[in-house]
């Protein structure tokens, strides 16, 4: 009787479909390390933390190396973009995202890309970035393997195919990147104000107390000084005091 039942709720296609999406799973890693090199690494990371803090206190995510599910109970049509920013959705921990869920697409998305990763990076997931209508695509090759200039973005135009953006410039951050090293650098466009990196905050920092040290020491030294004039002033007034009292007993008065 157990089989029989078992057999006849299945049989239900409404049953039957709850049954098949629930046996799809969209696993949030591969096992894989994050990216090929440390230099690699670092870049993906600093992007991370840098536009995470640009971007705080507004309703935009950032992901880094974090599964990209672009169709519904197709586990296997996904990508891990090295960072991608999505705009609009909730501000929490994903594990990974699911566009049919989040029903926004990603904005912008890096690669930290090389020459092993290049066929896919320049090829495979251009056309992809291109067909999902994500605005802006980016390459970084921090050894500049395969792009001898470092950087290479892209962005769609009217007809949504991707074009190069010459200036380096990205309209989705409002930001202008510049290679720096192995890593990526972020200026803001309304100010020209970098984005620091922790080790530049820490330096900042570092200098912004030593700042603050200097002027409460010019401060103190300028107070001494004037405690110090002011000391000087009593003293010579004292003596001018006693001089025309001397002179007053020899009968010389000053004031006439």
């Amino acid at each position: 009787m157990v089989a029989i039942t078992e057999k006849r709720s299945l049989s239900n296609p409404t049953e039957l479909t709850k049954a098949t999406k629930a046996e799809i799973i969209y696993p949030t890693s591969d096992g894989e390390p994050l990216a090929e090199t440390q230099e690699h690494s670092w870049a993906i990371l600093m992007t991370l933390n840098l536009l995470s803090q640009y971007l705080a206190g507004k309703q935009a995510v950032v992901f880094a190396n974090q599964f990209f599910y672009y169709l519904e109970n197709k586990p296997r049509a996904r990508v891990a973009p090295d960072v991608m920013v999505i705009f609009d959705i909730p501000v929490k921990m994903y594990g990974n995202y699911k566009l049919w869920e989040g029903q926004q697409t990603p904005s912008i998305i890096f690669e930290m890309t090389s020459a092993g990763t290049k066929e896919t990076d320049w090829n495979f997931k251009k056309m992809l970035y291109e067909q999902l209508g994500i605005q802006e695509y980016w390459m970084f090759d921090p050894y500049g393997e395969w792009i001898p200039e470092q950087l290479r973005g892209y962005r769609l135009n009217e007809e949504g195919l991707y074009q190069p953006i010459r200036d380096n410039c990205s309209e989705v951050l409002q930001l202008r990147l510049q290679p720096q090293d192995y890593l990526l650098s972020f200026y803001r466009l309304d100010n020209n104000q970098k984005l620091l990196t922790p080790d530049e905050l820490l330096v900042a920092s570092q200098e912004a107390t030593r700042q603050v040290e200097e002027a409460n020491r010019q401060v103190e030294e300028a107070t001494r000084q004037a405690e110090e004039a002011d000391q000087r002033a009593l003293l010579e007034k004292a003596r001018a005091d006693r001089l025309a009292e001397k002179l007053r007993q020899l009968g010389i008065d000053l004031d006439e």
